[in-house]
């Protein structure tokens, strides 16, 4: 029971290290996801549009 009691003191100790974001960190990391999200999301839907263009028109030559 003592080392469940220590444990716990450990990591009650551990957890007060821990440093949390502001909220403006937050806010300025969540839209920079958002915006990365969206411009990835652009690029690969241009990329399979592409593909798609040019595996089409090799097929339409076979044909």
């Amino acid at each position: 029971m003592a080392n469940l009691f220590r444990f716990l003191q450990e990591v009650r100790a551990e957890a007060d290290k821990v440093t949390w974001p502001s909220r403006r960190e937050t806010l300025i990391t969540t839209g920079l996801v958002i915006i990365l999200v969206v411009f990835t999301s652009l690029f690969f839907l241009a990329v399979d549009q592409s593909l798609r263009l040019m595996v089409s028109l090799i097929l339409k030559l076979g044909h």
